[in-house]
């Protein structure tokens, strides 16, 4: 119910349908125990309760007292007439029990229609008691008594503290607009939290910006309504005021009203809380909550632009990276002949050394831009992985013959672990090559002379592990946290003399990422380290169109080492 007058009689009405029962079971306590036996006073105790929680009941369920009035009023005069034929008539106190008739009436519809309603209910709750006099003049009745003082005294007390109540209520409400003027009257919910944190008022705002009646918001009912990922933000900004901080401001997503029955799901609207302390009394303090909706929007074409030049920057990059291969070929291809003789023999071999460098450069050159475009593609969401089947061993051995010479070179020996086949999988076999010679690589680069690497797998619950390790200089916990980021290399005194760009490792990531795999990586500084990937053995894991959100985790291994050897997950 959002119509305020109505919405407050059927406040009243509710109160008066609850609380009504208690004061009718205790005269029933007093005038019919006696006379009927306490089986006959607890049946019309249990009756009264019945008729006037229904009519609480159907207020909160249709939202109308269409039904519930007539029901509240009809068990209301019923037990008066009781009360009042059993108590003795007019010369007991009790016979003023047609008095709340008349008061809660009226208190109900606060017009002049309900106080005459009540007025003829009292009558009739009186002609009725005089009725039953005549027709059952055998029925006993108590009789007077000074204990029926007792509950006109209660009553009398309990409405006077209600009025006081109502009183009191009212100076607050006109306070409020007085304290909204410090953060405006129109745009935001003034709130008021207690000291010990809870919202204690709210004001009329609230049925406009979150389409909510006030009195939901109060206690923990704004907290309940806000989004679980705000709320520790949200508890975090209460207890800073409660320990005596001046000023809050926090983003908050509130759950508003379904505006038809036809909407799915809960609705949540962007707000932004500002909380003020100072002149609250018993140390509570003040909370303007507005409409958060242009910041959202900013903030949403921020991303908007930031994903697009995104795009631009690899639409440029992959430009830019065919753009040089294609001289860099023609660079190799020329070297490559004049090395092979076929245009000629060169004069002397300082000329056949500088055509070396030349080709050796180029080709380094030319890696690197294609890990840039690779890189670029990935980014660019452009990489589609291409699934065929194919034997792992085969790729296994080939990326080992491509780095043999590297290895030799440093005298490293790569060895492949085990000797049981890996067999055949379904998978994209240009990305695990690329993969694979990448690592192995990397491993070599960064292993010392006489040191080994080796190369492994194996197969287990639909998926295809590979793992390379080697005995080289390993990583610290800070290296690890940037690894996999493009152009990114360690750098210590001792992997300064290494040459390298960086691209191999965020490569690896990039094509684990589209393969729908895991890359994990165990290291220690001066221990060596082991890449493990794993990718599904049958290409059905992860959509071939939308990138692959991947979660970095680093946790330390239990080991009696200071230098325990990390781990970190992609």
């Amino acid at each position: 119910m959002a119509e305020p007058a109505e919405r407050a009689r059927q406040r009243r009405l509710l109160a008066a349908s609850l609380t009504g029962p208690f004061l009718a079971a205790a005269a029933f306590a007093q005038v019919l125990t006696i006379p009927l036996g306490v089986s006959a006073a607890l049946a019309a105790i249990c009756l009264v309760f019945v008729a006037g929680w229904s009519a609480a009941v159907i207020v909160a369920q249709t939202g109308s007292r269409r039904l519930a009035e007539p029901l509240a009023l009809g068990a209301a005069v019923l037990s008066c007439a009781v009360i009042l034929f059993f108590a003795g008539g007019f010369a007991s106190p009790l016979f003023l029990a047609w008095l709340p008739l008349v008061v809660e009436t009226e208190n109900v519809g606060r017009d002049r229609r309900s106080l005459l309603i009540g007025a003829g209910a009292a009558g009739a709750a009186v002609l009725l008691a005089s009725l039953g006099g005549l027709l059952a003049p055998d029925l006993p009745a108590i009789g007077a008594s000074a204990g029926h003082w007792l509950l006109p005294v209660i009553y009398a007390g309990v409405w006077f503290a209600r009025r006081s109540g109502e009183r009191e209520a009212a100076r607050n409400e006109t306070d409020v607009p007085q304290e909204e003027t410090l953060g405006g009257l129109l745009d935001a919910v003034t709130l008021r939290f207690a000291g010990n944190g809870e919202l204690s008022d709210a004001s009329a705002q609230a049925r406009m910006l979150l389409r909510l009646e006030p009195e939901f918001l109060l206690g923990t009912g704004l907290f309940d309504r806000i989004h679980v990922s705000d709320r520790v933000h949200y508890l975090n900004a209460l207890a800073d005021m409660r320990e005596g901080a001046d000023r809050r401001s926090l983003e908050v997503r509130v759950r508003l009203p379904r505006r038809d029955k036809g909407e799915v799901g809960a609705v949540y609207g962007p707000f932004r809380l500002e909380l003020a302390g100072g002149g609250a009394v018993g140390g509570g303090f003040f909370g303007f909550l507005r409409a958060n909706d242009d910041v959202v929007r900013l903030r949403e074409d921020l991303e908007t632009a930031v994903a697009r030049a995104e795009a631009d920057r690899s639409r440029f990059l992959s430009t830019v990276s065919h753009e040089l291969r294609t001289p860099l070929n023609a660079i190799i291809g020329f070297s490559d002949m004049l090395l092979q003789d076929l245009a000629g023999p060169l004069a002397n071999e300082r000329q056949r050394d500088y055509v070396g460098l030349v080709q050796e450069s180029g080709q380094h050159l030319l890696s690197v831009v294609n890990s840039i475009l690779d890189i670029a593609k990935i980014q660019a969401g452009t990489y589609t992985p291409s699934k065929e089947h194919f034997v792992v061993d085969e790729i296994v051995a080939t990326a080992r013959a491509i780095v043999s010479c590297q290895a030799r070179a440093k005298q490293v020996r790569v060895d492949i672990a085990g000797d049981q086949p890996l067999g055949e999988v379904f998978a994209d076999k240009r990305a695990l090559q690329q993969i694979l010679i990448n690592l192995l690589a990397n491993a070599v680069k960064f292993t010392p002379e006489g040191g080994m690497v080796t190369v492994g797998g194996s197969r287990d619950d639909g998926r295809l592990e590979l793992w390379v390790s080697d005995t080289g200089i390993g990583m610290a916990e800070n290296d690890l946290h940037q690894i996999g980021k493009p152009f990114f290399q360690v750098v210590n005194d001792y992997t300064r003399q290494y040459e390298g760009t960086g691209l191999g490792l965020a490569l690896v990531k990039g094509l684990i990422e589209r393969n729908g795999g895991t890359m994990a990586i165990e290291s220690a500084p001066g221990e060596g380290t082991t890449v493990t990937i794993a990718v599904p053995e049958n290409g059905t894991a992860a959509s071939e169109n939308v990138p692959h959100i991947v979660k970095i985790e680093t946790e330390r291994q239990s080991r009696d080492a200071s230098d325990d050897p990390l781990r970190k997950f992609a």
